[in-house]
């Protein structure tokens, strides 16, 4: 009986190890003084920074949701990494956490390289633009599990944060919403993006809207807001990262029980592809499936308003009352 070797059941050890020495320099790109050792131990190792007089650690979690499914469909692969660390990083500032480190976990069929480093080298931009070290990781092959080019992606992110910080409740009556624009979509409500456009649309990717394919306009990565945030957290009472669920209720999770909030519908700047939507969406659907052109909330004190406008690209979309709910007007 002939004996059977780990590559015979799909899985190619060497390739895994070739595929690891060509993204080591990729990761060591993301590092900073605080990152101890490299890629390749069997965890990633982070001294905690200084400065911090009682540090908290915080950690976040998340995919891509369905729009991996469009990025493999069309073969684009290198920008959807820059989504995986956003969703993770994005969160984190909401709870005052300043990025330290993110981790990634890629499982597919069967390694390609050249595509594994394109997903790879997405994750290195996005996390540059948070500025947070890529510390360690895990592609696993899967046959059995995945078929095909099919491939699954999460990412980890830990940061750091003064314990006063997450504790204190600076939200109060009279403070101001402030949006900043997302980039499109986002990762939140693709499996509706693509009933719409793919199923009920019958849309190709090279297909237009506003004179722009609709695969650019679907794949535009989510924006990380991680700088605007270190620029401006001195003036924020609180955070809101817009994802699943959108104004509607990402907006509460950031306010106390007897606090809700005002929101002026026609102050927000939608982009086309929302309008776009709008034609086979009720609109409170609309409103709690996707971010519709805010990907980030900032309550602000109305006394830093203006300082916190002439310091990034938001603008006033509504304000805190003692409501205890959530208005969009």
């Amino acid at each position: 009986m002939d004996k059977l070797s780990y590559r015979d059941s799909g899985v190619n050890i060497d390739e895994g190890n070739a595929f690891v020495d060509r993204i080591k320099p990729l990761a060591k790109s993301t590092f900073d003084k605080n990152v101890i050792g490299g890629i390749g131990s069997f965890a990633g190792a982070y001294a905690i920074p200084s400065g911090f007089k009682n540090p908290v650690i915080l950690s976040s979690t998340d995919g891509v949701g369905t729009k991996l499914r469009l990025a493999i469909d069309s073969k684009r692969l290198d920008t959807i990494g820059i989504d995986l660390v956003a969703m993770c990083v994005n969160d984190l500032i909401c709870n005052f956490a300043t990025p330290m480190f993110f981790l990634d976990y890629y499982a597919m069929a069967k390694l390609n390289k050249d595509s594994a480093l394109d997903v790879i080298s997405g994750i290195v931009k996005g996390c540059k633009e948070a500025e947070c070290a890529l510390i360690g990781g895990e592609s696993a092959e899967m046959p059995g599990m995945y078929n095909g080019d099919d491939f699954d992606l999460a990412g980890f992110a830990v940061g750091i944060a003064e314990r006063e910080d997450i504790e204190s409740t600076k939200v109060k009556v009279g403070d101001v919403l402030i949006a900043l624009p997302s980039s499109g979509i986002h990762s939140n409500g693709y499996s509706l993006v693509r009933k719409i456009c793919f199923d009920k649309l019958k849309m190709g990717f090279e297909d237009l809207i506003d004179n722009k394919k609709i695969i650019d306009v679907l794949l535009e990565p989510t924006k990380i807001y991680v700088k605007t945030y270190k620029k401006l957290k001195d003036k924020i009472n609180a955070l809101a990262h817009i994802t699943g669920g959108g104004l509607i209720e990402n907006v509460p999770r950031i306010l106390n029980k007897d606090l809700g909030a005002t929101i002026d519908k026609s102050a927000i700047k939608s982009q086309n592809i929302f309008r776009f939507l709008s034609k086979y969406v009720e609109e409170n659907e609309l409103y709690r499936t996707f971010n519709m052109g805010v990907g980030m909330v900032l309550v602000v004190d109305k006394n830093n308003v203006d300082s916190v406008i002439q310091s990034s690209d938001g603008y006033i979309i509504g304000e805190v009352n003692n409501s205890s709910k959530i208005t969009i007007l």
